[in-house]
C-alpha cells in the first residue's frame, strides 16, 4: 500500500498553482514554446494561455515572457520570478511529501517489522 497526495495553491479560494501548471511551466522551460508545452501535457494552447494568465493575474507577477511568431519564429521563456517560484514550490512539495510518508508509515506499519507494510484494519 502506498499513499498519494495532491498539493495545490490558492489565492482567495481560486486555484493558482498545482501539478498541471507545474508541468506546463516546466514544459515551457524545456521546449521554449507555450504551444509545444501545452501539446506535451495534452491541453490546448488556449487553455495553457488561460492557466498562465490566471497564475500571473492572481500572483501579480510575470511568469512567462512571450515572443510573437513571424519570420524568425516565436517562443516563450520563464522569467526569473517563475524559476524562483518553481524551486520554492518543489521544495514545499518535497517537504510535504516527506511529512506525509512519515505519517503514513507511523499509522499503517507494524512497529519493529520492516517487512510488514500494513496493519490490520
Amino acid at each position: 500500500m502506498n499513499i498519494r497526495s495532491k498539493i495545490w495553491l490558492e489565492i482567495d479560494g481560486e486555484p493558482v498553482f498545482g501539478s498541471g501548471r507545474l508541468a506546463l511551466l516546466e514544459g515551457i522551460a524545456r521546449v521554449g514554446s507555450i504551444n509545444k508545452a501545452a501539446h506535451e501535457i495534452h491541453i490546448s494552447y488556449r487553455k495553457a494561455l488561460s492557466y498562465i494568465n490566471a497564475m500571473e493575474g492572481r500572483m501579480r507577477v510575470r511568469l512567462v515572457e512571450r515572443h510573437a511568431g513571424g519570420k524568425n519564429g516565436g517562443g516563450a521563456v520563464l522569467t526569473k520570478e517563475a524559476e524562483d517560484f518553481l524551486k520554492k514550490y518543489k521544495m514545499l512539495e518535497n517537504g510535504i511529501n516527506k511529512i506525509i510518508d512519515r505519517k503514513f508509515s507511523s499509522v499503517f506499519t507494524v512497529p519493529g517489522n520492516k517487512n510488514t507494510k500494513a496493519k490490520q484494519f
